[in-house]
């Protein structure tokens, strides 16, 4: 079912059709091998919405679904099933585009062109004047880092470099709606510094923006809100705050104060440190430690997903438990008493040779016994009672048939030399 065929959402009000930019209600992605079968499904009925200036964390282990849900923002691949609008339009929309940058996971760009010249030509894509793109040219080359080589062929460039001309040519028109993919693979430290306070420069103009990142730090120091995928589905959507609070626990950060009981620690406090600002917060875990607690329990569910799992047992000849005595393991090897041990791999293949070996050689027989009797049939047998130059005749052309007979079994093949 293509994305036109499916149910669209009722139209918001004004006022919603301002807030909300992306809306999906029971969004499934199903794939289908060459006989329509279903194959795997990326993304199993979700629901999300993502409001006008949020930054959202989309996150998940590979294969969970995120890479799947972000072409469908953009309209690259059809939805199975489920609702889905960006700005309240279908995401195929050509005149919503305008309002869009992505920074896809890995850069592609054309290697002989020009940092400057690559910034132009997408540019020109949005139909800017010749003055509005070189002045967004500079602006970008300039906060990337990159306005000492804009005169480089891209091609030259390092992951980094291509990694920074690739978030410019993403905010070259200036979208209201930015999807950052990975947007710090590559990057140096001051690189991601810089990528980071770009989407808080972002946020504070109100752009909307969506990150997908394994570098969980720095999801937790831009995002306001994160959506956790596994297996297809959400299983987890709201703010750091909410999902990173442990709120069986307190936490009082004071200066100089000596351990006590809870009860007892603001008397402690006025006693022992009558100036100092005393403050009570719950702790919080870090991002890290909550997506892979999050990931562990849908393990546990047994969750289906396609994408990658944890791994196994470490190989055998790898452990540190291995033996250690190697020059003993092979003495005992290469005693006479011991019976070499062939490969059954080699077993295998030397028995497949003879069959096949045997089966050419019965095919052969059975080809050369259907001419030789072929050739006999056709032969004329000499007769008694007939004249001698009948015989004579007879003769010669049993003589031509053997001829015939012998070129044929001496050239299987039919092959001319």
């Amino acid at each position: 079912m293509v994305a036109e065929e499916l149910k669209q959402p009722e139209q918001p009000s004004v006022q919603d059709d301002r807030s909300v930019v992306v809306s999906a209600v029971g969004l499934t992605k199903v794939f289908r091998d060459f006989w329509n079968r279903p194959k795997a499904k990326a993304v199993n009925d979700i629901d999300f919405e993502v409001r006008e200036g949020e930054v959202v964390g989309l996150l998940g282990p590979n294969g969970s679904g995120k890479s799947t849900t972000v072409k469908m923002l953009l309209g690259l691949l059809y939805p199975t099933g489920g609702r889905l609008t960006v700005f309240g339009k279908s995401p195929r929309d050509v005149e919503n585009k305008r309002l869009i940058g992505y920074l896809p996971e890995e850069t592609y760009l054309y290697k002989y062109l020009t940092a400057f010249e690559t910034l132009d030509f997408f540019a020109s894509l949005f139909g800017l004047s010749k003055e509005e793109r070189t002045r967004r040219c500079d602006q970008l080359l300039n906060m990337v880092g990159l306005a000492h080589a804009r005169n480089r062929p891209v091609g030259e460039f390092s992951k980094g470099m291509a990694r920074r001309i690739g978030l410019a040519q993403a905010m070259i028109n200036d979208p209201a709606f930015l999807i950052l993919d990975e947007p710090t693979s590559g990057l140096d430290p001051l690189g991601c510094r810089e990528v980071k306070d770009l989407i808080k420069l972002l946020k504070k103009r109100g752009k909307t923006v969506i990150v997908t990142s394994h570098l969980l730090s720095d999801v937790e120091e831009v995002c306001d809100r994160i959506i956790v995928l596994y297996g297809g589905r959400i299983r987890a959507n709201g703010s750091l705050d909410e999902l990173l609070t442990i709120r069986t626990n307190d936490t009082i950060t004071v200066p100089c104060l000596p351990e006590g009981a809870l009860d007892r620690i603001r008397d402690i406090v006025r006693e022992s440190a009558p100036d100092g600002e005393m403050s009570v917060e719950h702790p919080h875990l870090s991002l890290e430690e909550f997506f892979v607690d999050l990931v562990n329990e849908a393990k546990k569910e047994s969750i289906e997903t396609s994408g990658s799992q944890a791994g196994g047992a470490i190989a055998e000849y790898l452990a540190a438990d291995a033996p250690k005595d190697t020059k003993a393991v092979l003495e005992s090897l290469a005693r006479e008493d011991v019976p070499p041990v062939e490969d059954p791999a080699r077993i295998l293949a030397r028995k497949m040779k003879e069959d096949a070996e045997k089966a050419a050689a019965e095919a052969e027989k059975k080809r050369k016994d259907e001419l030789l009797a072929m050739l006999q049939a056709s032969a004329p047998a000499p007769a008694d009672g007939k004249s001698l130059q009948e015989k004579k005749a007879a003769e010669a052309k049993m003589s031509e048939a053997n001829r015939k007979l012998k070129d044929l079994l001496s050239n299987p093949g039919g092959k001319k030399d």
